[in-house]
C-alpha cells in the first residue's frame, strides 16, 4: 500500500474510532457537531469528491456551527489540495490543535513486560486478561466494553466538568462501532490511569490515554499503552495508530519507545462566527 493510500486507510479508521454527537453528510463533507469537545468530533471532515462550488459549500458549513453557537473549524490533512488550506487562510480561519499521527507495525512492539496475568470469567468471551501485573504496584484491569463508570472518572481525569458534554460524550463512546478494549488502573478503588484501544481493519487505535496528575511519570501510561497493544496483538492486529497534539514531548518520547514512529501531520482551521 503507498503512502497515500495508507494515509487514507489511517483516517477512515480513525474516523470510525471516534464518532460525534450528530453528523451531517454535505457533498462529500462531513460536518460534524459535538458541543466542541473536541475539534476532531466537531469539524468538517472531506471523504469525498465535492461537486458544489466550494465558496458556497464554505458558505453553508458556516451557517451550520453559527446555528450550533459553535465556532467553524474545518480539518486539514495532506490529502487535500493546499489551495483549500490557503483559502481558509485568506477568510481568517486560525490554525489550531496541529496534530502528530504516529504508526507502528506491531512487530517492532518494545511492550513493557508484565510480571503476571489474571484470568476471570465474568460473562465476556473476548479472551482479555481481566489484571495486568508490572512492578511498581500498578495494575491495568482490562474490560472488553465502555461502562458508565469508567467514563465518569474518564471525565475527572480529562476534566470535563460541562454539564452538556457529560450528558452527551457518553453516548459518543458508546456509538463507537469496532471491538473495543477498555484498559485503566485504580489506587484505593480510585481510577488514575486510563486508555481505550479500537480495532479495525488489522489495527488497533490507543485513544482516551490520560494519567492523574499525582501519578504521571511513573509507569502509568506505559502499563496502560503496551497493555493494549500486546492483547490488540494476540486478537489479530498487526499495526498500530495513535494521534498526538503536536507540542507533547512527554507523550511522544513515550509512543517513540514503544515503537511507534511519525507518519503525517493534520491540524485544523477555525474561525470564531460573528453573532448576528
Amino acid at each position: 500500500m503507498n503512502r497515500e493510500a495508507y494515509m487514507k486507510l489511517i483516517e477512515e479508521i480513525s474516523l470510525n474510532a471516534w464518532p460525534s454527537h450528530k453528523i451531517e453528510l454535505y457533498d462529500g463533507w462531513l460536518i460534524r457537531f459535538s458541543h466542541n469537545y473536541t475539534h476532531r468530533t466537531n469539524s468538517v471532515e472531506q471523504v469525498g469528491t465535492p461537486l458544489i462550488p466550494i465558496e458556497e459549500k464554505i458558505a453553508y458549513c458556516e451557517a451550520m456551527y453559527a446555528n450550533y453557537h459553535t465556532p467553524s473549524i474545518f480539518k486539514i490533512n495532506p490529502l487535500l489540495d493546499p489551495s483549500f488550506d490557503r483559502l481558509l487562510e485568506e477568510k481568517g480561519y486560525e490554525i489550531q490543535h496541529v496534530t502528530e499521527v504516529m504508526t507502528m507495525n506491531l512487530e517492532r512492539l518494545n511492550a513493557w513486560e508484565p510480571l503476571s496475568a489474571e484470568y476471570e470469567y465474568y460473562g465476556r468471551n473476548s479472551g482479555l486478561p481481566s489484571c495486568v501485573y508490572y512492578p511498581g504496584d500498578i495494575i491495568v484491569q482490562l474490560r472488553d466494553r465502555i461502562v458508565d463508570e469508567w467514563i465518569t472518572s474518564l471525565f475527572r481525569l480529562n476534566g470535563t466538568t460541562n454539564p452538556t458534554l457529560r450528558r452527551i460524550v457518553p453516548s459518543m463512546y458508546k456509538a463507537i462501532p469496532k471491538e473495543t478494549i477498555v484498559a485503566f488502573a485504580e489506587i484505593d478503588g480510585r481510577m488514575v490511569a486510563s486508555g481505550l484501544g479500537i480495532l479495525d481493519r488489522g489495527h488497533v487505535g490507543l485513544y482516551a490515554i490520560y494519567v492523574d496528575a499525582s501519578c504521571r511519570h511513573k509507569g502509568f501510561a506505559r502499563a496502560i499503552c503496551s497493555t493494549i497493544l500486546t492483547e490488540a496483538k494476540k486478537k489479530g492486529a498487526d499495526h498500530a495508530y495513535l494521534q498526538v497534539v503536536q507540542g507533547n514531548t512527554f507523550a511522544k518520547e513515550l509512543y517513540a519507545s514503544l515503537g511507534f514512529q511519525d507518519f503525517y501531520t493534520y491540524w485544523f482551521r477555525a474561525k470564531e462566527l460573528t453573532k448576528g
